[in-house]
Formats: structure tokens, sequence, C-alpha cells
């Protein structure tokens, strides 16, 4: 149909160091303005196998990376919570959901996995402290998954505090302006059945 734009579209797909895209993505990839012609042959590489969409809008390479679909579903928003929390060992029941953090609250199923956002204040979105990037992926520190997650509850049981660094803890409060989370940490590390 296009001949070479097709195969130049799929070689800066594949070059890119992303395996999940939106539309936009792949337009300014490839510098195309005309979205109703983009659409067609991305239309065309997904029929044909080269690219899936799991979603509408969303294009991902095959074996793509669900912590990237994660940070790509939502802009902006970030991994935490209790996917962070399980990872870094300091919560132990199992959660096969990707827990994030945004700018609205949804749950919802891509490809068979359930991806969950949870919302929290736009001050506190935008602060990039205790947030690690990798490519495409923005991660909280379980440091900050664990602030995150007892600023949206106010009870939550947490098995192993201990791998948790409390100094870092409290460098990042001041990211919540909230007395009341203020209190809640100063609780669980006062209390020292929970150390």
């Amino acid at each position: 149909m296009y001949g070479s734009q097709n195969r130049d579209l799929i070689l800066a797909v594949f070059s890119d160091t992303r395996s999940v895209f939106t539309l936009n993505d792949i337009a300014m990839l490839i510098g195309e303005s005309d979205f109703k012609r983009l659409n067609e042959r991305l239309n065309y590489h997904v029929h044909n196998g080269k690219l899936l969409r799991p979603r509408k809008g969303i294009y991902v390479k095959p074996g793509y990376d669900p912590e990237e679909m994660a940070c790509t579903l939502y802009t902006p928003s970030y991994i935490s919570l209790e996917y962070v929390l399980q990872k870094a060992g300091v919560v132990f029941q199992y959660d096969e959901r990707i827990t994030s953090v945004g700018y609205l609250s949804r749950s919802l199923e891509v490809d068979g996995r359930t991806y969950a956002f949870r919302k929290i204040k736009g001050e506190i979105m935008v602060a990039t402290r205790g947030i690690t990037q990798r490519g495409n992926i923005n991660v909280a520190t379980p440091e900050r998954a664990f602030l995150d997650l007892l600023y949206l509850n106010r009870e939550y049981y947490f098995d192993n505090l201990a791998l948790l660094d409390k100094e870092f803890i409290y460098k990042l409060l001041p990211v919540y302006n909230s007395k009341t989370l203020t209190g809640r940490v100063e609780k669980f590390f006062s209390d020292d059945r929970r150390q």
C-alpha cells in the first residue's frame, strides 16, 4: 500500500527503545501530521501482526513491557502503591495488578492484565522526588510508594517496614504537605511492634 513508507514506519518503531506508543508518539517519531493516513498505516501493520493494538490509540511491539503500558495509559502517572511495595518485600500479599497514582481513579484491563490508578493531588503528582525514571517508565521508590499508600488509605497493614529508609521517608514528607500523613508516619515508626 505505502511501500517504503510502511517499512520506514516499522523500522522507526522497532528502532525505538520504547515498546508502547500512543498515536501521537508514533506521529512525532516519524514526522507524520496526517493522523487519518497514519491510522491507516498502523491498521495495516496491526492486521499483518507486526504491531499490536491492545487498546484504542495505543500500539505496542510484541512482548511489550506492562510497566510501560501502565505509564502510557494515563499521563501523567507513575507506578506506586501495592505493586512497588510488593516487589520491595514490604507487603507480602500477592496482588497481580499494576498499581499507579495519577490524575484520576480508574481500573481497567488491557491484554488480560489489570491496571489500577488512584487519584492523588496535582501538587504531589508533579513532585519528582522519590520517583525513578527509566525510559518511558516512572516508578516510585518503596519509600514514596509507602507514603502514597498511607496518604490514600487511613488504615493499611505493612508486613516489613524494616526494609524502608525512614530518613528518606521523612525527607519525602514535605511533598505531601499533610499534618495528618506526618502523624500517621510517626505512629507507624513509634510503634515498636511494627519496626
